[in-house]
């Protein structure tokens, strides 16, 4: 017969009221980590998954790029471009189904394609290229306002400055404002660092403008 020992009862007292009252807690505690183990897993096999199929589409789309047509090449990165947002694959989509729009002579589809990319891609450095190709769409359509707001949305310095500033300077011609195309222009050769066939456009651009009256 075991002998009763009023203090290990208690103990086991002490633990049945501790349980009671944390038990449920600890046990949807630990639900809620496994699942949240399951889930990663699950969430990176999803990803996994959603990679290839967009490696896949954009594979098709390098094809159907071969036959020059805007319309099917917008329609397959369009596919990307919905489906797979968030993946590298559909902003570069939009650049080559741009590209071809452009080709086309229709301006309005590339700038749309181009603007996508700005709103949905997280590659800081493709969006800076994208911009200047952007900005100078809007030049050649005499859309200066715009073309001027693409380029200083662009928010960090970089190797690109010199450029920015350059296509700021062409801009500034084209719109009448001199003064400005000039200082622009000067910014675009303190950019560059003087040397380099880049730099002597610049330079010529900057020497033909006409004199401040």
């Amino acid at each position: 017969m075991a002998v009763y020992d009023p203090e290990e009862q208690e103990k086991i007292d002490q633990l049945k009221s501790w349980w009671h009252t944390y038990g449920t807690l600890i046990i949807v505690a630990i639900a809620v980590a496994v699942a949240s183990v399951a889930g990663m897993q699950a969430w990176k096999y999803y990803k996994k998954q959603q990679l290839e199929q967009a490696a896949e589409l954009f594979d098709s789309l390098l094809q159907i790029q071969a036959s020059g047509d805007p319309k099917r090449i917008s329609d397959a990165a369009g596919l990307l471009m919905e489906g797979f947002s968030e993946s590298g694959y559909a902003s570069r989509a939009a650049i080559i189904s741009a590209r071809a729009s452009f080709d086309g002579q229709d301006l309005q589809n590339a700038r749309s394609r181009l603007q996508w990319v700005l709103d949905n891609s997280k590659e800081d450095e493709l969006k800076t290229l994208v911009r200047l190709w952007l900005a100078g769409i809007l030049l050649d359509e005499k859309k200066y306002d715009d073309a001027l707001r693409v380029l200083e949305a662009k928010k960090q310095s970089g190797s690109f400055d010199g450029l920015y500033a350059d296509l700021k300077g062409d801009i500034l011609v084209a719109a009448g404002k001199v003064a400005e195309a000039r200082a622009a222009y000067q910014v675009a050769l303190d950019k560059m660092g003087g040397k380099g066939t880049y730099f002597n456009i610049v330079q010529m651009k900057l020497d033909a403008l006409p004199e401040a009256s």
